[in-house]
């Protein structure tokens, strides 16, 4: 698949790039997805927007909704960032919002639910990720006590790997039909297998291409359930696209599918992109599942090769995502010998995570391990 990413390898050659986990390389394909963009706005002018919400909005969604399981598409809609997601599914309820998280939320959600709960807003109780072998009995156990109006979890923590199992079993306990459900499956969106399709009822689910998807930024996506945040008051235009031409009302009008919890104008070139390298892993016959394949026997061959720098996060025989995380004094310093060598990972407090990618190969890997600064 090296070929496939030429562009971003031969910019440095000398560069190894091990962060999947954070800016995965873009595939040649983005490139000319990227320019296409351009072109249809210089073509097409005002009436692009026609051809984007006519013809690649609906076949990137076709593709993300084969890809996680769904039986329709029309619950998806996008959105630049995540956090867009998480503030709009959060004006649904009425606070003070009674959240239940974990203490490993990626920051947005992280230094968002702090800062609802400085103004008042949500009292958030935060379940810790750790011991992991227990976590899913603990979580599953608060989620059953029917006192949460919004549950947010991670399908896959950003700063251990760890793989949150029994998905199905956590949203299925929850006791108050009425709880919002918030999966974030970033880390796990195009990395490994994913079917929320027995849950696709009851929980929203949010993920984008900045990682592994390989779309690059601007581009995420949010599954809506049926029946959940009929109008959200944190709202853009797009959430009423389909009421433009219709007499005004005395309400706010809003669609009935996922484009409710649209916002305002975007730039369109993600979405371009990303439905590039969905149909691009399509064609050369890669899926969710074989990447994870791929990316664990890389792993593997590190783990087996490889001086340790620090304590493998989660341990040996876990689940995890497609990054190694290891707990080390010195994982600032680590990171900073490693970029010397020219070799890109990065670290979160005393974690020092090394992601790898269907753009990586065994030999990758031998030389990762002949620059190791330990």
């Amino acid at each position: 698949m090296k070929q496939g990413f030429s562009r971003f390898l031969e910019s440095d050659p000398e560069r190894l790039h091990f962060a999947a986990h954070s800016h995965h390389p873009w595939p040649d394909v983005s490139f000319e997805a990227h320019a296409q963009a351009w072109i249809d706005a210089s073509q097409k002018m005002d009436d692009k927007w026609d051809h984007v919400f006519g013809t690649v909005v609906p076949e990137t969604k076709e593709r993300i909704a084969g890809v996680i399981g769904l039986n329709r598409s029309d619950t998806l809609t996008f959105a630049p960032n995540t956090h867009e997601f998480v503030e709009r599914i959060f004006s649904c309820l009425d606070p003070p919002v009674r959240v239940l998280s974990t203490d490993s939320e990626f920051h947005s959600f992280a230094r968002q639910s702090r800062r609802w709960e400085e103004a008042g807003l949500a009292i958030v109780d935060r379940v810790p990720a750790e011991p992991f072998d227990s976590f899913t009995d603990r979580f599953t156990l608060e989620a059953r006590s029917g006192a949460h109006d919004l549950i947010f979890i991670s399908q896959v923590f950003f700063n251990s790997g760890f793989v949150v199992s029994g998905l199905d079993r956590i949203v299925s306990s929850v006791s108050e039909e009425k709880t919002f459900i918030v999966i974030d499956g970033y880390h796990a969106f195009m990395a490994r297998p994913v079917n929320i399709g027995a849950i696709q009822e009851r929980a929203f689910y949010l993920a984008g291409g900045y990682k592994y998807a390989m779309a690059g930024e601007g581009v995420c996506f949010l599954h809506v359930p049926d029946g959940f945040g009929a109008r959200p008051v944190n709202t853009g235009w797009y959430a009423g696209f389909g009421q433009l031409e219709t007499a005004v009302s005395e309400l706010v009008p809003f669609a009935d599918d996922g484009s409710r919890f649209g916002g305002g104008t975007f730039d369109p070139s993600g979405v371009y992109r990303m439905r590039a390298v969905l149909e691009w892993l399509e064609s050369e016959g890669v899926t969710a599942h074989s990447v994870a394949q791929h990316v664990g026997s890389l792993q593997q061959h590190f783990l087996e090769n490889a001086p340790t720098p620090g304590v493998l996060t989660p341990p040996a025989g876990m689940e995890r995502g497609n990054f190694l995380t290891f707990e080390t004094e010195d994982a600032e310093g680590l990171y900073h010998r490693l970029h010397e060598r020219k070799v890109i990972t990065d670290y979160r407090g005393n974690r020092l995570r090394i992601g790898f990618g269907i753009y990586h190969d065994a030999d990758d890997v031998d030389e990762l391990i002949e620059r190791l600064p330990w």
